[in-house]
């Protein structure tokens, strides 16, 4: 299958892509590229890449695929508060203009990575399924994934299957690691500081997945038959893949044995709580997805990773690992302008 990835170059995409070719797909790239040279390892593999704005996307791009798997916008809240109208323009405009000429080209498949923080902040007590929980979208972030997936869905039809992942917070090695996701940041800190202070009680719900399930899943609206898949939306996660922060703070304190772990409580219990129920993708998707990764071993991984390239306290902290950082730094140096473009 030929497949066009979009933020190829990003943290999931990485990872992404050299699964695909394991598995023999033709791979073609598209990324605009903004966190050059944050590679802390080599990906170990190559194929043909686009560096191009998703803004600028043309039918002959799309042309020829099978498949498109898109990945590419502002990735969180923060980079979405940054400029609230370009994650308008990046995120919703251009996720929308991608899928159009896509389908417009003869693609088959649409496999779009929208978000749980559509979900927002929670009144709920139970698990959020895909379709009768309530959206709350609050962030600029949140209100595009959600806009773009009701969009898509409108675009579906027998000739262009449109299938969404709603993804759990993401962690796990990567050559483009982010260290501004919470487990990550958990584990980059017991490991690089000794210590891990969370500032709240430790009592709010977060669902995690491993980099490589997301990717996984990804594969599976690929490989799915079109009726499990077509117009259809999946939370992704693993079965009891909701943790409180307390539990994701001793996770981590398990890979680094002799961290410190402290809870400050400054920030009382967060009101930013949530649980995800992950029925759906793990009966209607159980042939194709079958996620093999859980805490202790994807903190393994991330500890193996930081010794095996000397990870410092320094790229932890820094614009390496955090994509707001990378931003800022690429504006204030004049290599991006205000609207995000290259200069």
């Amino acid at each position: 299958m030929k497949i066009l990835v979009t933020g190829d170059r990003g943290y999931i995409g990485s990872v992404l892509t050299k699964m695909l070719l394991e598995k023999s797909h033709e791979v073609v790239g598209y990324d605009t590229d903004y966190y050059a040279g944050t590679e802390l390892y080599e990906g170990g593999h190559s194929y043909r890449h686009i560096v191009k704005d998703i803004r600028d996307v043309a039918v002959e791009d799309v042309r020829g695929f099978d498949a498109v798997i898109h990945l590419a916008g502002l990735s969180n809240d923060p980079l979405g508060a940054l400029a609230p109208h370009l994650t308008e323009e990046i995120n919703y405009e251009g996720t929308i203009k991608l899928a159009r000429l896509a389908k417009e080209a003869g693609v088959g498949r649409f496999i779009y990575s929208s978000s749980q923080s559509m979900y927002g902040i929670s009144n709920s007590q139970g698990e959020l399924d895909e379709d009768a929980s309530d959206k709350n979208a609050i962030t600029a972030y949140a209100k595009t994934k959600w806009k773009a997936e009701l969009k898509l869905r409108e675009m579906g039809d027998d000739e262009f299957t449109v299938v969404s992942f709603r993804p759990s917070t993401v962690f796990g090695a990567s050559p483009r690691l982010r260290c501004d996701i919470v487990f990550n940041s958990l584990v980059g800190s017991a490991y690089t500081t000794g210590k891990i202070e969370i500032k709240s009680d430790g009592t709010p719900w977060r669902p995690v997945v491993h980099v490589r399930d997301v990717s996984s899943a990804f594969i599976a609206g690929l490989e799915a038959p079109k009726g499990l898949v077509s117009n259809q939306s999946f939370n992704v996660g693993i079965p009891n893949g909701n943790f409180t922060v307390r539990d994701l703070a001793e996770a981590a304190q398990r890979a680094v044995p002799g961290s410190g772990l402290t809870f400050t409580g400054e920030h009382g219990s967060d009101a930013r709580t949530y649980r995800v129920s992950f029925k759906k993708i793990l009966t209607v998707l159980k042939d194709y997805f079958k996620p093999e990764w859980d805490l202790d071993r994807g903190g393994k991984e991330l500890v193996e990773t930081f010794r095996r390239i000397n990870f410092t306290e320094e790229q932890f902290r820094g614009r390496m690992t955090n994509r707001l950082m990378q931003l800022e730094f690429l504006l204030r140096s004049g290599r991006l302008n205000q609207d995000l473009r290259r200069i």
